[in-house]
């Protein structure tokens, strides 16, 4: 099979645990560009805090999945190709769900963190993305528009029981871990899985060429999607055995491992 797209989470897969790019990694990346492959970033990360990695990997000429799936930029021209958003009245609902399940919450507007709580997670969030934390006294009175995710927070075991809740409470919206103190919340069939198909068809190329790599359960839609769906060996427990091949950890080259197997041989 000749694979033409590999999907790429960031966090905890193609990064290490210093957040950086191993040499191994970047240099099969690029023998893979250099055979014809699209490589797609896509993470939960909001899209400021993957365009440094893009320009490292020179994605120029590729796109890049953000927000968990709710934006789709082309790269080439610097562009947004889709975009779908929580409404203000869902993030809104969302803000007193938190209140009642006792959890922090976070969204992003104007390229800030908007929060009314701090927390050692939102911290973590901030690190990793390096957006200005903008805390406010009254998050509905800060939040008058539509934005792209939610994100509730709170300690690992207690937001796997608040997962379950909120799949009941709101079904209507996407929800999916993407850390184990990360309960991310997108519009109702948001997802990377959606947002690979959407990007697949406008480039024309199957299902069945191509090869999505992750280790979290916001990877699980592509993981399943994609012709090949492979979890880096720090993959989530219970997710083991839901993808079809396991490689090296992300702190062990998992990607290159994957460029050498399936698109070099």
């Amino acid at each position: 099979m000749k694979y033409k797209m590999l999907v790429l989470d960031m966090d905890d897969t193609l990064l290490n645990d210093d957040h950086e790019v191993s040499i191994e990694n970047k240099e099969m990346l690029a023998r893979a560009q250099e055979m014809g492959v699209h490589v797609v970033l896509a993470s939960g990360r909001p899209t400021p805090a993957m365009t440094e990695y893009a320009k490292e990997l020179n994605l120029h000429n590729s796109y890049m999945i953000s927000y968990n799936g709710a934006v789709i930029s082309d790269l080439k021209e610097d562009k947004i190709i889709f975009e779908q958003t929580l409404t203000q009245e869902q993030i809104h609902e969302l803000y007193d769900y938190s209140l009642k399940s006792k959890t922090h919450i976070i969204t992003y507007l104007d390229g800030k963190v908007v929060s009314e709580t701090s927390s050692e997670y939102i911290d973590i969030e901030l690190n990793i993305t390096g957006l200005i934390h903008n805390k406010v006294l009254d998050f509905k009175a800060a939040v008058q528009s539509p934005a792209v995710k939610c994100i509730l927070l709170e300690e690992p075991s207690y937001l796997k029981e608040v997962e379950k809740d909120l799949k009941k409470a709101m079904p209507h919206l996407s929800v999916s871990m993407s850390k184990p103190f990360f309960l991310e919340v997108a519009q109702n069939g948001i997802d990377k899985g959606a947002s690979i198909k959407i990007l697949a068809e406008k480039l024309g190329i199957l299902q069945s060429e191509i090869i999505s790599v992750g280790n979290a359960g916001n990877d699980l839609t592509m993981i399943e999607y994609a012709g090949l769906g492979v979890w880096v060996d720090n993959v989530t427990p219970e997710l083991r055995d839901k993808g079809d091949v396991i490689v090296a950890s992300n702190n062990n080259h998992g990607v290159a491992e994957v460029v050498k197997r399936f698109i070099l041989n």
